[in-house]
């Protein structure tokens, strides 16, 4: 076989495609991986230090109850909701993170919440469309004057092919 500019054109651009596809599909593995932030577990648990122990396991201490999946996967385009409902002793706050920085209502994503009885808070945020810059970690925390609770989950996109 001859090889003329075309052909090794050709198969140069070949090669960079597939090249490009592994780099791009790397860190999206549903394998454990290594991450920057930590997945957020409940900050509950026994403490060396009394005092930290009594903070976080304090009985009016904010406790988040429910919250959203663990791991997420969200199709582009479509509308995706995250939901946090917290106790305590006084109503704790919720204060959603996106990738450890806190985020607020825009244009197309909203925050809702609701008090429910005189210790207990419901928050949920709705993301409408959903785009490639939504994949990430969220992380809703309650605080009171008591104690923190958080939980954080991962989201990534999948695209549909209708």
């Amino acid at each position: 076989m001859k090889l003329n500019k075309c052909n090794i054109f050709m198969f140069a651009l070949l090669f960079l495609l597939l090249i490009n596809d592994v780099y791009s599909r790397r860190g999206r593995a549903r394998g454990r991986t290594k991450s920057r932030m930590q997945i957020g577990l409940p900050i509950t648990g026994k403490y060396r230090d009394p005092e930290s122990d009594q903070y976080y396991n304090h009985n009016d201490g904010a406790k988040i109850l429910m919250a959203s999946h663990f791991d997420y996967e969200y199709v582009l385009g479509h509308k995706i909701a995250f939901l946090c409902i917290a106790r305590g002793n006084p109503r704790p706050h919720i204060t959603w993170y996106k990738d450890g920085a806190e985020i607020f209502s825009h244009l197309y994503m909203h925050v809702h919440e609701w008090f429910i009885g005189k210790d207990t808070v419901k928050s949920k945020i709705e993301i409408d469309p959903a785009t490639q810059m939504d994949a990430g970690i969220y992380e809703c925390t309650a605080d009171n004057q008591y104690s923190v609770d958080r939980r954080s989950f991962k989201t990534d996109f999948s695209i549909a092919f209708d």
